[in-house]
């Protein structure tokens, strides 16, 4: 919608300098605010076709929610609509994110037979995720650090670094592995070897990763105290990753 009004806004600056025809802003404001119910139904359609989980909103569904607003559309006004979003955003909208990673993961995990119920895991992730947002820099930084066995990294190492940080598999097996750690540590092996399993990613690095968050977020008592691999393996596991991109 920004890019939308952005457009009718400039399409209008254009006109005025031209003088082609006077503007009727009022009018080009009730354009755009006709619009907006609209072009939001067709962005929830949109990601409804992306996502792994949810049953795709079908025209029909949309159609009549939109009716029962008040407001009368057609199919190919719906269409139009959708179309209009794609070219705004010049059809990149299958973007990959960490999110994407993780709830494909936990859809493996669950025909695995995965003794921690991917429901809950899901809902632990998801704050999890919001928690790695907000925080990093720090875990980041606290890997770095882990990795190098050095608390001052130089600018080099952190640019050879760059990779791990990009890595949303890597992230997404972490965020798994503390997720399960929390809703249940018995259980908590058994998940770190499926996602082992899946990823091909080892266990010292999904160790390393589950730590890092898990320090971070909920304290000390950690997989590195339930585990035979020590959280100081994330020196050597991710010195590794960065070594191999450079």
């Amino acid at each position: 919608m920004v890019k939308q009004a952005e457009n009718i806004c400039r399409q209008a600056t254009i006109q005025l300098r031209d003088k082609t025809e006077p503007q009727n802003w009022r009018a080009l404001k009730e354009q755009l605010f006709n619009k907006f119910i609209l072009r939001l139904m067709s962005c929830v359609q949109l990601a409804s076709k992306l996502s792994f989980h949810y049953k795709i909103i079908s025209n029909i569904t949309v159609l009549n929610f939109l009716q029962a607003l008040g407001y009368l559309h057609t199919k190919e006004e719906l269409l139009e609509s959708e179309l209009d979003v794609l070219k705004s955003l010049n059809f990149q909208i299958n973007l990959p994110t960490p999110l994407a990673y993780v709830e494909m993961l936990l859809e493996v995990l669950g025909y695995n037979g995965c003794l921690v119920p991917t429901t809950q895991l899901h809902a632990t992730c998801l704050t999890l995720l919001d928690l790695v947002y907000l925080l990093r820099e720090p875990i980041y930084e606290s890997l770095l650090r882990a990795s190098i066995e050095n608390s001052t990294p130089s600018q080099l190492q952190g640019e050879k670094f760059v990779s791990v940080k990009e890595d949303f598999m890597l992230l997404a097996v972490g965020i798994i592995a503390a997720s399960a750690f929390i809703q249940n540590h018995e259980c908590w092996s058994q998940v770190v070897g499926h996602l082992q399993s899946i990823t091909g990613i080892t266990l010292e690095s999904i160790t390393a990763f589950s730590y890092a968050i898990l320090t971070h977020s909920v304290g000390a008592n950690t997989p590195g105290q339930q585990q035979p691999a020590p959280p100081h393996l994330a020196a050597r596991v991710l010195r590794a990753a960065a070594a191999s991109n450079t």
